[in-house]
Parts: C-alpha cells; sequence; structure tokens
C-alpha cells in the first residue's frame, strides 16, 4: 500500500517527483522518500511522515540530478516505527542500485535464508523491500558478469527475479549510470503505468503507481506497464520493453478499485470514478431486494471513497442524495493509522454530522467498505445522535472476511469484523438497524465489465483466493505476531536519514 515513480529527464527532476509523491499521498502517509543521481553519484533524502513535511527547502536542494524516483510508503510488511525501513532502499553491487517497491512479497521470509545462506548478501531491516532489492542485485549481478550491461542482461535479471519471488509488486529501481528499470509482478496485482513528456532537448519519461501523478505533472500517459512486463529506460529516454514472465496473467487488486486509488485515476484500462459508480449500480440492486426504498429518505455517504457509489444508488432507487458528514481534511486517514487505539479516537476528530440531514429521517450511510467494524459503530452512532430516526448501512464492497497479503493493511483476522460472523451479527456490533453488503460475484462483474481483457481479480480478503497458490495458516500467524510486537513498540522522533555522500545546503 504505497505509492512509487520513477523518471528519467534532460532537465532536474527533484521537485517534479515532489509534486508527483503529493499526488500519490494518498497510497501512504507514514513515510516518505526521494533519491536523485548525477552522473553516478546518488543523493537521497527519506524520513517518515507526509510529503510536505520530510521534504524542506534545503532537503531539496541536496537532491540535484536528471534521474531519479521516490514513494510514499505505508508499512504492511516490516516495522512500522522504524526509519531504516523507509524507501528507497540502495545497494552499492552491482554498479549501484537504489529501489522502490509497492507490494507485498509472499515468500520473503524464505528468501532471506537463501539470500543469507547461498547468496552471500546481508538484509538489515524487517522489510521485504530490501529482500527484493537483493534479489534483483543478485540476479544482476549473475547476468552481467564479464559482459556489459545491456538491456538483455537487465531483462534476463528480471526474468530470474519473476522466478525466485512471489507475491505482489510494482518496482521502480535507479542503475547508476545506467538507467531506470521498471517492472511489475507476473499477476499484475499492483498498478504501474508510464507517460512522456516533450521537453527542451528531448524526452522525459515517467513511471508511476497511477495514472493520476502523469497526468498531474504534464505527462501523456502512454499505457500501464503489463504484467511480468520490464522497461528499461536508459538516460537518453529510450523505452524497452519486454515480457519477462512465463506465464503471466491480469488479476489486478480489486480494492484498488473500491477504496486505495484515485477516482481520477485509470488503472488498467479501467476507470476507479467508473467503477465505483457500477459498483453503487449493483448495490442498489442489492438494497432494493433487502428492503423497499420507501423506507429509506436519504442516502448519505461516509467520506470520500464511497461518494460515486452512494450517488449512483441514490439516483438507482430514488432518493435524494445528501451530504451529512463533513469531514476534517487535516486529519490522516484512519484506515492508514498504525494501531487501533489510535483509530478509535480519531473518527469524531475526522467527521462530524450536518444535524439537520439527519433529524427526523431514515438515513441509509453508504462506505466503500467496512474492515474493522470499529468506524462504522461509531459513525452509526453519530446519526443517532444527530437525530436521526433509523440508520441503514451500505458497504459497496463486499464482506471483509479474509486477511490479504498483498500490501493492504487489513492482515490478520481477529481484525476483520466479518470473519467468522454473520451479517446479522456485524448489524448488532455496529449498531444500524438494516445492514446490506455488495456481492461478491456482481462486484467482479460490475468493474471487469470495463475492461473485458482483464483475466480476473484480486479479491482474496474478499472471497479467500490467493492467487500466488503459497499463502499459509503460518503465513498468517507469523503476520500477527509481527504486528502485535508492531503496537507496543514507542513512536520514535523522526530524524533525517540520507546517503553518506549528500550533503546539506
Amino acid at each position: 500500500m504505497c505509492g512509487i515513480v520513477g523518471v528519467i529527464s534532460k532537465a532536474p527532476v527533484n521537485q517534479l517527483i515532489y509534486d508527483a509523491l503529493l499526488l500519490l499521498q494518498h497510497r501512504g502517509q507514514d513515510a516518505a522518500g526521494i533519491v536523485t543521481a548525477v552522473d553516478r553519484k546518488f543523493f537521497m533524502h527519506k524520513a517518515r511522515g507526509m510529503v510536505r513535511d520530510v521534504f524542506r527547502t534545503r532537503n531539496m536542494r541536496a537532491l540535484p540530478g536528471s534521474v531519479g524516483l521516490g514513494q510514499v510508503r505505508y508499512p504492511t510488511a516490516g516495522n512500522a516505527y522504524s526509519e531504516e525501513e523507509a524507501q528507497p532502499f540502495y545497494v552499492n553491487a552491482p554498479f549501484g542500485l537504489v529501489l522502490v517497491h509497492n507490494g507485498n512479497l509472499t515468500n520473503a521470509h524464505a528468501l532471506r535464508q537463501e539470500l543469507f545462506a547461498i547468496d552471500r548478501r546481508h538484509i538489515n531491516t524487517e522489510s521485504d523491500s530490501e529482500v527484493l532489492l537483493n534479489v534483483l542485485a543478485h540476479e544482476l549481478e549473475r547476468a552481467a558478469r564479464d559482459l556489459p550491461l545491456t538491456e538483455d542482461e537487465i531483462f534476463k535479471a528480471v526474468s530470474a527475479v519473476h522466478r525466485r519471488i512471489k507475491g505482489s509488486y510494482a518496482v521502480v529501481c535507479l542503475i547508476a549510470g545506467y538507467g531506470l528499470l521498471a517492472f511489475r509482478d507476473p499477476n499484475g496485482i499492483r498498478p504501474l503505468c508510464y507517460g512522456e513528456m516533450e521537453i527542451e532537448g528531448g524526452k522525459e519519461i515517467m513511471v508511476a503507481s497511477e495514472s493520476v501523478a502523469l497526468e498531474g505533472t504534464g505527462h501523456r500517459f502512454v499505457r500501464d506497464v503489463a504484467p511480468g512486463e520490464a522497461l528499461f529506460i536508459d538516460l537518453d529516454g529510450n523505452v524497452h520493453a519486454r515480457q519477462c514472465a512465463e506465464q503471466a496473467s491480469l488479476h489486478p487488486c480489486m480494492f484498488e478499485f473500491v477504496y486505495l486509488a484515485r477516482p481520477d485515476s485509470v488503472i488498467d484500462g479501467i476507470s476507479v470514478y467508473q467503477a465505483r459508480l457500477n459498483m453503487g449500480e449493483t448495490l442498489a440492486q442489492r438494497v432494493i431486494s433487502t428492503m423497499p426504498p420507501s423506507e429509506i429518505d436519504v442516502v448519505i455517504p461516509i467520506p470520500e471513497s464511497s461518494r460515486p457509489s452512494a450517488m449512483q444508488l441514490a439516483q438507482k432507487i430514488g432518493k435524494p442524495y445528501r451530504e451529512g458528514f463533513v469531514k476534517n481534511r487535516y486529519v490522516g486517514r484512519t484506515f492508514i493509522m498504525p494501531g487501533q487505539a489510535v483509530r478509535k479516537k480519531s473518527v469524531r476528530q475526522k467527521l462530524n454530522a450536518i444535524a439537520q440531514e439527519f433529524k427526523g429521517r431514515n438515513v441509509l450511510l453508504v462506505d466503500d467498505s467496512i474492515v474493522r467494524g470499529t468506524t462504522s459503530k461509531e459513525i452509526v452512532q453519530m446519526a443517532r445522535e444527530a437525530g436521526a430516526r433509523k440508520v441503514y448501512m451500505a458497504s459497496a464492497a463486499p464482506p471483509v472476511r479474509y486477511p490479504n497479503v498483498y500490501g493492504i493493511d487489513m492482515p490478520t483476522k481477529s481484525e476483520l469484523i466479518a470473519h467468522n460472523r454473520s451479517i446479522e451479527e456485524i448489524r448488532e456490533f455496529i449498531g444500524a438497524d438494516a445492514l446490506i453488503y455488495q456481492d461478491v460475484a456482481a462486484m467482479k462483474r460490475a468493474v471487469g465489465a470495463l475492461n473485458p481483457a482483464i483475466d480476473g481479480f484480486e479479491a482474496s480478503c474478499f472471497d479467500g483466493c490467493y492467487i500466488t497458490g503459497d499463502v499459509s495458516a503460518e503465513d498468517f500467524a507469523a503476520i500477527a505476531t509481527q504486528r502485535a510486537a508492531q503496537g507496543d513498540e514507542e513512536d520514535t522522533q523522526r530524524s533525517r536519514l540520507t546517503l553518506h555522500n549528500t550533503s546539506e545546503q
């Protein structure tokens, strides 16, 4: 659950990467980092916090160069509190590599053992991204040993990486003195696209997690990176592309369309906004089959992601759509705040009810999804306190019943309100008068209809089907243990992390 960007240009890229990260800030607010390069020298700054807090004028001045990459992070593997696990990650051999990664490796533990025992490489953090970087470094060294580094050797190395690692990964890697490498996992779980812009002196190429980062910085969207495909952009801006996976299929993460991605993005040929409208239409059918629309006076979304679904639902059932909650934009999203205690505390800081929209009415609240249920419970109570006669709740996504191991922050069963609970039990927990969920098959049809070329969706948190086929009960137990340990850690003071050759000005 991160946002990544990489740029090859003829002009300084520090401000451009900063702007792109702001456009991707919704994908992670825990840490941010940028690395740039001049010739073969890297300059890096990364720290915990939001983009606007991590980078000051002195930091930007210390990031020269016309090549670079960046990341905004929300941790789903490793340590949420460790400054050392902010990205990018760097390794000095071969060539000098800096990498950013969005996703989650499901076989990271086994790879750590291989890297130490066989590849003779040291991993210094708990981050699976450092594991990925070292696997890539080892395979690049093998492919290019005693040979000049060309795109053939680079693509050969990526093919070997695909064979070794499992899970979800969209990667951008800077190879010192050569160019930018970007690749995507063979299932296309996490998004990645690229665009270009004509500038003085040549062409500027940008690779990013979402199309909004391209469009918002003036680049023309070219296409999505295909599952298993690798792009190598040399320092002159030439794009070399090759399919590097033996078997590739397009199964993007459904939660991108439900919640994660910005509505103005297009992922794998699907408008996120239109996907949410379609989900609202199918949800309306569920509402009509569950209760007479005459029992509903008004439809109110829970900001922000549910608005398109709520608007479409209201239109389909013939009821007015109203904004009943005002969001404080200066409080972080509850979904990405580490620690359940913080999440419970933040709901009323984040939302305030407009009493006139609730008083004396039967209200249908629409949310994009219900994950832990604690937020929904408090929002239902807020609606009642604002004077609602009855409070119904509808979720544009199906029940989240299973852990996610591909980079979404919902990995443990104990945190999921729908795990081993009936709809009626969930309704009682959140305190609603009625609870209507989206249907899994209907959701897949509604979103999949927007691009028939898609082979399917990674929807494991809804249907329990793990596409990589290597997820076990032991994996879930290990993740749960790791998260429990993180919850006890103290939030340390932020500090600036740099490479030793970077100086402040």
